[in-house]
């Protein structure tokens, strides 16, 4: 295996460079646009007397910033070229997010939203892997273009991690369904068109199979948003609703009926390793930052780096991201050359192990940065609590660290996978 970067990744990492400072910069310059940016003024971002949504300014802020990127070619990257992308790879999607997180905090990658001059479009996938000619023509364009949005309705407020014990239900009522049930941690519902609910339209609790996607318009009479869910990281889009007899067709199932929960896990591989190399350029920036501050601060008269309290838990983080780099890209590159079912038998552990294990190193560099900057880095003039606020998050969604190292433990103990059942 060579463990250089492939010449045309450096290539477009250069590429993605010149138009950030091109396009993007400038844009986070004018009309005051850095004041969402400045997390001394959180109002900026979040209208705290409505919900505590995003403000409007700065969701038109972030769709300039990806009108721009997909006309330059590069909001679509991962995508395939049926879909105006470029076919990129998950070794290139590792490398580039985190080299894009590496540059620290700003409109070119700002993953409080998930947003990205380099995006992720995982429902337009699902629609081509599992939608039928009707829905793909119906949904799929205005999903790229923007002007459709589909939310997503797994989770529920009694059931977390575990899908298969979901409460809510679909039945038979004339040519058509009626839904009942409550989903959380729905997120993007305040701007959503539509929204993939999950029931059980068959079976009993517990059982994987007889659990149904229905593509759902927000629209619909019965389905509500009750409240917006507060958290640690404002804004928050991320709401509690609930479905009274809300009616669907059969045209609004999605896949098979008896297998939604196979639409669930379609895309977690691939977004868990890209938010594993999101998580490692984080934490790589704060290291660099807090060893950058360490060698100009001289407190009683001598750099802060001459102290080995200082420079071992650096040490420690920094060689911990040197380890998580190689098995992040080692396991990108080894789905490269899997199809998405031998990926879930020979790699899923590898890539819960990326995961699990970045997302708890930016917490610590971020935690660290603070104490080596001091009281300054435990401010707002400075992005560390901001960085350790988000990525806090991903140690419980897509899969808690528990339900990742579960994962590895049945495959180390062959309980799972390719060992076993």
């Amino acid at each position: 295996m060579d463990f250089e970067i492939p010449a045309e990744i450096r290539d477009y990492l250069r590429e993605l460079d010149d138009f950030i400072e091109r396009e993007i910069k400038p844009l986070e310059q004018q009309d005051d646009n850095i004041r969402f940016f400045d997390h001394r003024r959180e109002w900026a971002r979040t209208d705290f007397d409505n919900g505590g949504l995003p403000r409007h300014e700065w969701e038109e802020l972030l769709a300039e910033m990806k009108r721009r990127a997909d006309k330059a070619g590069h909001f679509r990257y991962a995508l395939p070229t049926e879909f105006g992308g470029k076919n990129g790879s998950n070794l290139a999607m590792a490398i580039i997010r985190e080299h894009l997180a590496a540059k620290g905090l700003g409109l070119h990658n700002d993953l409080q939203n998930e947003s990205s001059i380099v995006g992720n479009a995982p429902v337009a996938l699902m629609l081509r892997d599992f939608g039928t000619p009707e829905q793909k023509k119906s949904l799929i364009p205005g999903l790229l273009d923007g002007s459709l949005r589909i939310g997503f309705g797994l989770t529920e407020p009694n059931h977390g991690s575990d899908a298969t014990w979901m409460e809510t239900r679909a039945v038979r009522d004339g040519n058509g369904w009626r839904i009942n049930g409550e989903k959380m941690w729905n997120t993007g519902l305040h701007v959503a068109t539509h929204d993939l609910i999950f029931a059980r339209t068959s079976g009993k609790d517990g059982d994987a199979r007889g659990i149904t996607c229905f593509i759902v318009p927000t629209s619909s009479p019965g389905f509500k948003v009750e409240e917006y869910l507060w958290t640690f990281n404002m804004p928050t889009d991320h709401p509690r609703i609930s479905l009274t007899n809300v009616m669907v067709s059969d045209a609004d199932i999605l896949g098979d009926p008896e297998n939604g929960l196979a639409l669930a896990q379609h895309f977690v591989h691939e977004n868990r390793i890209r938010q594993a190399a999101s998580s490692l350029g984080a934490a790589q920036y704060c290291i660099n930052e807090s060893v950058a501050y360490a060698k100009v601060r001289k407190p009683f008269g001598k750099p802060l780096a001459a102290n080995q309290g200082i420079q071992f838990p650096l040490v420690e983080l920094h060689t911990e991201a040197a380890m998580l780099r190689v098995l992040i890209y080692q396991t990108a590159w080894r789905m490269d050359r899997m199809s998405k079912p031998e990926v879930a038998i020979h790699l899923s552990d590898q890539v819960s192990m990326c995961n699990y294990r970045a997302n708890r190193l930016v917490c610590d560099a971020a935690d660290r940065a603070m104490q080596v900057h001091g009281g300054i880095g435990y401010s707002r003039h400075k992005p560390f609590e901001h960085i350790y606020r988000h990525h806090r998050r991903y140690r419980i969604t897509e899969g808690s660290e528990e339900i990742q190292m579960r994962k590895v433990g049945g495959h180390l103990f062959g309980m799972i996978g390719k060992h076993g059942g």
